[in-house]
């Protein structure tokens, strides 16, 4: 019969005294996780040494063994990060593999650095390092995103543009108003992943596997030293619960919500049959049989990614809701998709801020689909209003007056007073001050609204927001 193997052996586990055969070639390539948790490598090492000066600090370790152990993972970081570490299926995980690399390297005080700890408690505070510095970088790409469409915004903030209530002409807006609204949007998702930041940002470690340790541990001071707001109040809660994975990926499923409608749009203004925009030619590409093709390959993929995004959301609260107390290894399937929203995300972040430079506006066509939708007709109600006369009624003159001007092909600005005068006695020669484009624009002039004035007002509110934030 084979002996166990024993703790010293090259492919022993962490916890092979406890079984009589080794685990099966299959099992281990099925449980092993370091092919993409090895990416928190240095948010491993973070956390060790903070909780190795904490044990040494407590006592529990000496001088020695935590001189050893910052000797061991200098070397092991450079080794990592110079693409050296030769990572190990056998070792199972990103933690073991730094482990068994620094006992090589160090001995004995390798060993003793897992005291007061267990991988659960180990791999809750990796993950929520490795948030914060993800969320950090998101929220620089954010600002980055935003800068560049408060330019183009400022460049336009005058441009007339069709606003549309169910993709038909409704009233005249600004270009420069209509890309606010997008900055609104991440203005809001940024405010998320800041809150998403601030409730992941408490320590686990300390918690071991599930019920804390027997040791005399510290946690508030590892907590200051990995730079936490404070600890975990609850063991079982702080190993087991990814709330705060699932509220990241909710974050990003809602940014990428918002840039998949920015998508739409361009695609949509595009199109040679609106023709309000072109997209720089380094975001398109073209078609392997029609030669006049120029496809809008990237927002079409900002679109697809968005249902990426939202798959990782729907995936980590399926792989919670059905968990009991306490850790279980279900949550080893929490890293991939999370890793995989925010490398989407980051990725469409980078390439979209970019993209909106790359954006060439055609006001004619804008003006051109303005004078085709009746668009000033609520103005001209409005007018009447004003004049005196019921909003109803108002509506009515007015929706008979668009019905003849339709008849003739023309904008409401373009029939004749005497010709507008036969829908309402009321309307006099200041009725062209408001049913014109730029009337319409300029008469909402408050917070909020398409005045232009209002729009440059907005941007340099936004502008200074995020001067703020830097």
């Amino acid at each position: 019969m084979t002996d166990p193997p024993t703790p010293n052996d090259s492919g022993s586990k962490a916890w092979s005294g406890r079984f009589s055969e080794p685990v099966s070639e299959l099992v281990k390539r099925y449980t092993a996780s370091v092919s993409f948790d090895q990416r928190m490598a240095l948010q491993d090492i973070r956390g060790s040494l903070a909780h190795a000066s904490m044990l040494a600090r407590q006592g529990i370790v000496t001088a020695q063994d935590l001189a050893d152990i910052e000797r061991g993972m200098a070397q092991i970081r450079g080794e990592i990060e110079r693409g050296e570490f030769v990572w190990r299926v056998d070792d199972e995980d990103v933690h073991l593999n730094i482990e068994k690399r620094l006992t090589a390297l160090i001995g004995d005080a390798g060993k003793r650095l897992h005291t007061g700890r267990s991988r659960n408690d180990q791999v809750a505070t990796d993950i929520r390092l490795w948030l914060r510095d993800a969320i950090d970088e998101i929220l620089e790409l954010i600002a980055g995103f935003q800068r560049n469409l408060l330019d183009l915004a400022e460049a336009h903030c005058a441009t007339p543009l069709p606003g549309f209530t169910h993709l038909q002409v409704a009233q005249p807006v600004t270009f420069g108003h209509h890309l606010l609204a997008y900055y609104e949007m991440t203005r809001r998702d940024a405010s998320r992943f800041a809150d998403c930041r601030r409730r992941l940002n408490q320590l686990p470690l300390g918690a071991a596997a599930l019920a804390g340790t027997s040791f005399a541990i510290d946690r508030v001071f590892v907590a200051r030293e990995l730079g936490f707001d404070g600890v975990c109040e609850n063991s079982l809660d702080a190993v087991s619960d990814r709330d705060f994975a699932i509220e990241f990926c909710a974050c990003c499923a809602l940014i990428m919500t918002h840039l998949s409608r920015l998508s739409e749009e361009l695609i949509l203004w595009m199109n040679p049959a609106v023709g309000f925009i072109d997209l720089a030619d380094r975001f398109c590409t073209g078609s392997s049989i029609m030669p006049q093709k120029k496809n809008p390959d990237v927002p079409e993929l900002v679109r697809g990614k968005t249902g990426r995004v939202n798959g990782s959301l729907m995936a980590l609260l399926t792989l919670m809701k059905g968990q009991p107390l306490a850790y279980n290894k279900d949550n080893q399937e929490d890293k991939e998709p999370l890793f995989d929203a925010a490398d989407t995300l980051r990725d469409t972040l980078t390439i979209y801020a970019d993209m909106i430079t790359g954006i060439r506006v055609k006001p004619e066509a804008m003006r051109a689909a303005l004078a085709k939708g009746y668009a000033t007709a609520t103005d001209l109600a409005d007018y009447l209003v004003r004049k005196g006369l019921p909003f109803r009624d108002a509506h009515e003159a007015v929706a008979r007056a668009v019905r003849v001007a339709e008849t003739r092909g023309v904008d409401l600005a373009d029939l004749a007073l005497v010709e507008l005068q036969a829908f309402s006695a009321l309307i006099g020669e200041d009725v062209f001050d408001v049913v014109t484009v730029e009337g319409s624009l300029a008469a909402r002039d408050h917070i909020g609204g398409t005045a232009p004035a209002q729009v440059r007002a907005a941007i340099a509110r936004a502008r200074d927001v995020l001067e703020k934030r830097e």
